[in-house]
């Protein structure tokens, strides 16, 4: 097989970029190794900055999302069993972001894809991306019980964090920035209707709760637990009843409980790889970093990256000037490092500390008391959720 650019990967970030460089004329294959059951089933973020929602408009990927997409103004921040309520549009000159769940975004995509786009492969595992420094980057791939090989121009790796894309750079090539936070998020996905009309960020002393929604009927709601928690250590009973303490107010608000339909528990990590690009191989998304999600910028900064990308190579087949292209990891790591940065903040500002310690309680409450007496503190906060300008 040949193409000018190998995407490997077909989640969101693989997804975007092959609509993106089809609507421009730029040849493409996406080879994703899970089945489209899998792709379209795995369970992901869904909180979209307004970059997002045009990014997806701009790859004809946005008319499920405009018409079941729920917009917020804001989000709730509760601690000392008070609520304060952080309004994006008067702070931010009007900007909002949109709930929509992340395997709707990937059911548009694939469905797009395959009515009328390039090849896209599933269950076509990539083994290797060899010769990245030459002018013809050879993907080695498994696709239907045999190896095969895919030769580009270029590669996009949009693989995840556990994809072979990053391994590709060779030892010195590049630097990786990791950090691990002391305790895990237990999600749980409930068939019952959100509790609030807006994301709640709880602190307390009994650790960090969040309640978010997939849908009307479709709540999602997070516990800080413990490193090396199980999920089936939880009940159903116990995880509302936490939630529920978590959640408490001096004021008539009330948890709505539901069947959960599933658990999972996630580490809270922070990671970094510089540069983002070695020879023709190209890394976006999660292939590149992750923030923990407490910010909710994973999926937003793998689409910011997948944007710049996408330019890069449309100016490349319309002038053949590499120049955007040259600039590509510069540009995306300025953006990512700022969200790298805010999703930090958020995640020490929010979580207690496993070891109790009562300074640290201190200054959390000092900030989030700064942060709703201070319309300055609380534009901040805004302009970073609601989404830096997404880089041109």
């Amino acid at each position: 097989m040949r193409t000018t650019v190998g995407i490997i990967g077909g989640g969101p970030a693989g997804l975007l970029l092959a609509r993106l460089l089809h609507r421009a004329g730029v040849d493409c294959v996406v080879l994703e190794a899970r089945s489209r059951e899998y792709v379209e089933q795995r369970q992901r973020a869904g909180m979209l900055e307004q970059g997002t929602v045009h990014a997806l408009r701009e790859a004809g990927a946005a008319e499920r999302l405009e018409a079941e997409g729920l917009v917020h103004r804001g989000i709730e921040l509760r601690f000392d069993r008070e609520r304060h309520h952080i309004d994006f549009p008067s702070l931010t000159g009007g900007r909002t972001v949109t709930i929509y769940a992340q395997t709707e975004i990937v059911k548009d995509l694939v469905a797009l894809q395959l009515a009328d786009g390039p090849p896209l492969l599933f269950e076509a595992e990539a083994l290797a991306v060899e010769k990245p420094e030459s002018a013809t980057p050879v993907v080695r791939f498994r696709h239907e019980g045999r190896e095969r090989t895919l030769t580009c121009d270029w590669v996009a790796g949009c693989d995840g964090f556990h994809g072979i894309s990053r391994d590709a750079f060779p030892a010195g090539a590049g630097r990786s920035f990791a950090h691990d936070y002391p305790y895990s998020w237990l999600g749980i996905l409930a068939e019952v209707p959100p509790s609030c009309e807006e994301l709640i960020y709880a602190r307390g002393e009994r650790g960090f709760a969040l309640h978010s929604m997939r849908s009307p009927s479709v709540s999602r709601l997070y516990l800080q637990v413990p490193i090396g928690t199980e999920a089936a250590d939880w009940p159903d009973d116990r995880i509302w009843d936490e939630l529920a303490a978590r959640f408490a107010i001096d004021a008539d608000w009330t948890l709505n409980r539901g069947p959960i339909t599933s658990k999972s528990v996630t580490p809270m990590r922070s990671y970094v790889h510089e540069p983002m690009r070695h020879g023709r191989l190209l890394l976006a998304g999660d292939a590149a970093h992750i923030v923990p999600p407490t910010g909710a910028k994973g999926l937003n900064l793998a689409v910011s990256d997948v944007r710049v990308l996408a330019r890069a190579f449309v100016e490349l087949n319309r002038t053949g000037s590499t120049q955007l292209l040259d600039r590509y990891s510069e540009v995306c790591l300025q953006r990512v490092w700022q969200a790298t940065r805010f999703s930090d903040d958020m995640t020490k500002m929010l979580h207690a500390q496993p070891d109790g310690d009562v300074f640290d309680h201190r200054m959390q409450l000092a900030r989030l008391r700064r942060i709703t007496a201070s319309r300055h503190a609380a534009a901040e906060l805004a302009a970073n959720y609601a989404g830096l300008p997404l880089p041109v």
